[in-house]
């Protein structure tokens, strides 16, 4: 009598997925309920991990989640400061599955969202991240050619994650991004130097050093969500960065040049970027806001200098004394 084969390796993967919360109420109750029967319907999604920085949450959001987190259906952690790129570490860390994946506290999952991420490292071993695609409001799935240019900074900044043709690519979006948990940890996690409360570019920084180190991420557009952008919550109770001098919206991609760009092509990524953040119908209907912008891109790229002179603030010593 001839014995069943043991499932190939990768279909025996386990998952942990990660939500970061910040400021929301019903839309991450919501987000939750969605997930929830995904996770339940696969035996290799281990659990749902909440890190959760709001202080305190709407009675009723307080109570499910209480009631979630004491059945087990959740594992809710909470933390006392709002820091993205510390909570994305600490999920990273307190994550139990082979695969991390993260989506935002604000999204409509499509059907089948987890079990595509899984069978997204079936199809591509090679893969240690992956990418699904994220449609953000008013967009739908398309079509679109894409070709890389540019130097190691602009290439793949432009990639449309609304698109429906699979990649491989060097940049990422945290909002549907999964990744092999010990290559993540390898590599140190996300660098903890992305000051809140904004943090922008740290997850092209973490994929272009997964890529530094030999790692592949892949596009995959069957792993899909809506992104709703709540209106509240999230980097949006922080104000509108377009009528702002505070550095807080660009010191996060002038950090990420400095990190990771060279010569030239360092320098004219950082003198172009004040004219790309005027460059809008905001500014032209409103064009007094226009120095006040550039006091605030000025005081970005002095604060992204700073930090880019300290190393990066990874997770490597940590990890080895918390695992």
């Amino acid at each position: 009598m001839s014995s069943v084969p043991d499932r190939p390796a990768e279909a025996r993967l386990a998952l942990s997925l990660v939500i970061i919360t910040y400021g929301r109420d019903q839309v991450l109750a919501e987000t939750l309920g969605y997930l929830l029967p995904q996770l339940a319907a696969l035996e290799a999604a281990t659990e749902l991990l909440v890190v959760d920085q709001t202080p305190r949450h709407a009675p009723a959001v307080e109570q499910q989640l209480t009631a979630w987190h004491g059945a087990g259906a959740i594992r809710w952690l909470r933390l006392a400061e709002p820091n993205l790129t510390h909570a994305m570490n600490v999920g990273l860390v307190e994550a139990r599955g082979e695969l991390v994946l993260y989506t935002d506290d604000d999204i409509i999952p499509a059907e089948g969202l987890v079990a595509a991420h899984l069978a997204a490292y079936q199809e591509f071993p090679e893969a240690d991240a992956v990418v699904g695609q994220i449609l953000q409001p008013g967009e739908s799935a398309e079509d679109i050619p894409f070709a890389p240019s540019g130097d190691k900074l602009r290439r793949y900044l432009d990639f449309p994650f609304r698109g429906v043709r699979g990649a491989w690519i060097e940049g990422a979006m945290a909002g549907n991004f999964s990744m092999r948990r010990a290559k993540a940890l390898a590599i140190g996690g996300f660098d903890e130097n992305f000051t809140p409360p904004v943090a922008s570019r740290f997850e092209t920084e973490f994929a272009k050093r997964l890529i530094d180190h030999g790692g592949k991420i892949r596009f995959y557009p069957q792993a899909s969500i809506h992104h709703l952008q709540a209106a509240s919550g999230g980097t949006r109770s922080k104000g509108i960065h377009l009528a702002s001098a505070s550095p807080r919206y660009g010191v996060g991609d002038c950090y990420y040049a400095f990190r990771h760009g060279r010569g030239w092509g360092l320098w004219s990524y950082l003198l172009k970027r004040p004219f790309r953040e005027i460059r809008t119908r905001f500014h032209l209907r409103h064009p007094w806001y226009i120095p006040v912008k550039f006091v605030g891109e000025l005081r970005a790229l002095v604060m992204g200098w700073r930090l880019a002179r300290h190393p990066p603030k990874l997770l490597t010593e940590r990890v080895e004394r918390t695992l």
